[in-house]
């Protein structure tokens, strides 16, 4: 371990001189050094000498700048350090909380409900919010797991249905399971008078009809809102006249082109409401994340303020970050070494943590994972005390709700004590003072790694959280810099609702609603953008332009019920069990080549299932039930066209893009692997090329600075190779997405710009606004690249750096020296050169 502490500031961590503290013997630790405990235990099951530094923060220091000025004061990775799989260790400090006094304007009533719910006096953070909405502020709430985000939209709510006989809200969440968790608190409350109800796909039809008629707090999500709401939005006119507050709850989760479709919905809703005479406040609660107010405005087109300083108490924890050993005995793709897995890593550290008889939870990445670690983790524990087995469980999405509410209450009273899950458990489920969180691989946002990390030590001890890092460049990065995970967010949600794939089936949908004014395009849907898609519509037959504005030309239908939100707008394949005709469920048209192919396995509820045959055409695939002891993963074959040039900068020898693409890509085959990434077979695919207009970033290097840095052309193919598929890897941490939403290209010489040259491009038509993210970082972004394939133990390149896991060249070639001093290049070109704009337009 690097003898280098981090210190507490206000905010967050930074980086200290100084020795660390060591651990002392588990069996003598107080209550309050609970976390380091069961880290000691952790360590020992790995064989681990459990006398490790772990630092202490203290009360001082300032702010953390931003990882990437970071990087240099880290030392060079060490391989001897590969043998301790734990790269850091960071004790948190618990923080008190900061109660202020109830408003003035909340009903006694209301004020006396909360605190027969145990909420004597709000937090700061709860006041401050309230505050703003009571007085028809929109704000957006972005504080900590368990800060109580609930209550400053709840306050407001209940005092203004109290004192309003006939005013309306309506709550809005990401998932009908948060929804009912939301709506099951507010009836506890038992306030008379609210008429609360849930509106979902599962409410049944005599249920919505009394919501329509008789509720004023109203619990949904955005695919009701879009398919049933608004298109009948004159059967909804009682409650959408007095519509006092929208309640957007875990807002950060609408982000890309979801997103983007949701963020325009809110635009048809306010505007619809509008028509009827209200003007509702908007409250929108986040996970900490980047720049919240200017995210909330984007959603919700409208001016929102923020409030981010939390005074909720946390307890304190102490964050490991774990990096699996290579096993020399296991060879990946073209001889790569492999590490253990996070999944049987976590299954370990969930079955030590029971038998130290610490209440934990291992989250895993699917559902079929949570099962087999909670498979796992019952194994390990029957050989040390068979009385223990019955107390480990999984969790996951799939269960009925009666069988998820026993587990849960059962693991609030500790009679059960370990739980393998999914998110499922990350939002809206009231689970506290739990010991220990193992995270099985970051989540993919560091939102999403707080909220788990806060399921445990609620109740006021302090608790242990690991990150146990997969075979990934964004978990080789973080595991190797704590302050990248630890300090200021750094991800930004991204949404683009100028998107004209995403806008165009909005605005057809707006017109279907109430005729669009020039007003409406003008102030609510974007102005010439959307003038130009609406142009496009008419010119197209959808939509008619007449002097009062743009007209939906048939009352008979509604094109709500075709436009899937959640998508990507080419439409969906229905997955259907070949032997029973019963349809599993469906994935997006631009992913099923790369997911429902001839051959792939399918995960639908914790069962397998087989592909067997996909018709694109008829947005069919056929499928029938296995259970195989593998895995697959597409490979496929990209090209990448210019189209326009909307941004350009010269630095030197290196010039920066960014601008639209056509990308042709085409499946040619899949690999079938082992839980441990062992490749046991690579099987060709001939499925038809598909094209995508989209955005991206990209970058040019001049030949001969490659030459002079001692990069031969028989190098350049793999070390660009190996550049791209890390960075790939790497935007994530700067903007909130999946690996798998982006994609990208590398070449030694491209036809339109015709030298060396790496794309990351969107893999949504139009964008998701995540290339443009990545060129306005963009060298913050390469620094982290190049941090995680130089921290990387491997020695020529494997999936914790430069591999990738949908390459279609079969990750060949790959030079990681290469690609390291590639970026070297390029990192000090943007740092040496000022930037220098050049010509932007139409390629081709």
């Amino acid at each position: 371990m690097r003898d280098q502490a981090i210190g507490w500031a206000g905010d967050g961590p930074v980086l200290v001189e100084g020795p660390p503290d060591p651990v002392g013997p588990a069996a003598s630790a107080p209550r309050s050094a609970r976390g380091l405990e069961l880290l000691n235990r952790v360590l020992a099951g790995s064989g681990v000498d459990p006398d490790v530094p772990v630092v202490e923060l203290g009360a001082d220091g300032a702010l953390p700048p931003e990882p990437a000025e970071l990087d240099d004061e880290f030392d060079e990775f060490d391989p001897a350090e590969a043998t301790n799989p734990l790269r850091h260790a960071v004790r948190l400090p618990p923080r008190a909380g900061r109660a202020v006094d109830w408003p003035a304007w909340a009903p006694a009533e209301v004020v006396e409900a909360f605190r027969r719910a145990g909420v004597t006096r709000p937090w700061s953070h709860q006041a401050e919010g309230s505050e703003l909405a009571h007085a028809g502020r929109d704000v957006v709430v972005a504080t900590g797991t368990a800060s109580g985000k609930s209550l400053v939209y709840q306050l407001p709510v209940l005092s203004r249905l109290a004192a309003e006989p006939r005013a309306t809200a309506l709550y809005l969440s990401p998932t009908k399971a948060l929804a009912a968790d939301q709506l099951r608190a507010l009836r506890e409350l038992g306030l008379p008078d609210v008429r609360p109800a849930a509106l979902d796909g599962d409410t049944p039809m005599d249920e919505r009809d009394w919501a329509c008629r008789h509720a004023r707090w109203i619990f949904s999500n955005p695919d009701m809102l879009h398919r049933s709401v608004l298109p009948r939005h004159g059967r909804w006119a009682g409650f959408l006249r007095r519509l006092a507050f929208v309640v957007v709850d875990e807002c950060h989760t609408y982000r890309g082109v979801f997103g983007s479709h949701v963020a325009l919905l809110l635009r048809r809703l306010l505007r619809v409401a509008r028509r009827y005479g209200a003007r509702p406040t908007i409250v929108l609660a986040s996970a900490t994340v980047a720049r919240p107010a200017e995210f909330a405005c984007r959603l919700t087109g409208r001016e929102v303020r923020a409030v981010t300083d939390d005074g909720s108490p946390s307890a304190g924890r102490t964050v490991a970050l774990w990096e699996p050993p290579l096993l020399p005995e296991l060879r990946g793709e073209n001889g790569a070494p492999v590490r253990r897995p996070a999944s049987a890593e976590s299954s370990r550290m969930l079955a030590d943590l029971v038998v130290e008889g610490a209440r934990s939870l291992a989250f895993v990445r699917s559902r079929r994972g949570a099962e087999v670690t909670a498979l796992g983790a019952r194994r390990l524990v029957a050989d040390v005390d068979p009385d223990l087995v019955p107390r480990i469980s999984a969790y996951r999405g799939g269960y009925l709700p009666e069988e998820r509410r026993a587990l849960e209450s059962a693991l609030m009273r500790g009679e059960l004590l370990g739980v393998a899950t999914t998110n499922a458990l990350e939002l809206g489920v009231d689970i506290a003072g739990l010991d220990a969180v193992v995270v099985a691989g970051f989540p993919g946002t560091r939102a999403s790694f707080w909220q788990q990390a806060g399921r445990a030590g609620r109740a006021g001890d302090e608790a242990l959280v690991v990150l146990v890092a997969r075979d990934d460049p964004m978990d080789t990065y973080l595991v190797h810099h704590p302050r990248a995970l630890i300090g200021a967010p750094v991800e930004s949600c991204v949404l683009d609702p100028g998107n004209p794939y995403v806008l165009a089936p909005q605005l057809v949908c707006a017109a279907a609603e109430l005729p669009l004014t020039e007003e409406d395009v003008a102030d609510v849907f974007g102005g010439a953008v959307a003038e130009e898609v609406l142009a496009e519509l008419v010119e197209d037959g959808v939509l008619r332009r007449r002097p009062a504005g743009w007209f939906w030309p048939t009352t008979r239908e509604q094109p709500a019920a075709s436009v899937d939100i959640r998508g990507s707008g080419l439409g969906q394949v229905a997955l259907v069990e070949a032997g029973t005709g019963r349809m599993l469920g469906t994935v997006d048209g631009a992913s099923a080549p790369g997911t429902a192919h001839p051959g792939a396995v399918y995960l639908h509820r914790g069962e397998s299932y087989v592909v067997d045959e996909l018709d694109l055409d008829a947005g069919v695939a056929l499928v029938h039930q296995e259970e195989p002891d593998w895995r697959t993963d597409a490979r496929s074959s990209s090209d990448v066209e210019i189209v326009a040039v909307r941004a350009r900068s010269d630095h030197g020898p290196v010039s920066v893009f960014f601008g639209d693409v056509r990308v042709t890509s085409q499946v040619v085959g899949y690999q079938r692997r082992t839980p441990d990434g062992t490749v046991l077979e690579t099987v060709p695919l001939e499925m038809p090329a598909q094209t995508l207009e989209t955005r991206s970033v990209w970058y040019t290097i001049d030949d001969s600075v490659l030459a002079d840095a001692g990069i031969e052309p028989a190098r350049l193919p793999g070390a660009l190779h190996a550049a791209e598929h890390a960075a790939i890897g790497l935007l994530p941490l700067f903007a909130i997405c999946d690996r798998w939403d982006i994609g990208g290209l590398s070449t030694a010489l491209h036809p339109d710009t015709g030298l060396p040259t790496v794309f990351v491009h969107d893999g949504h038509p139009g964008g998701a606004g995540l290339a443009e993210r990545g060129h306005a970082v963009l060298e913050r972004w390469l620094r982290a690249t190049r941090e995680a394939i130089r921290d990387c133990g491997c020695r020529t390149g494997c999936p914790s750096c430069v591999q990738s896991p949908k390459c279609g060249n079969g990750n060949n070639p790959l030079d990681k020296a290469g690609a390291v001093r590639v970026l070297d290049l390029v990192i000090e070109a943007l740092a040496r050169h000022p930037s220098r704009a050049g010509r932007a337009g139409r390629v081709g």
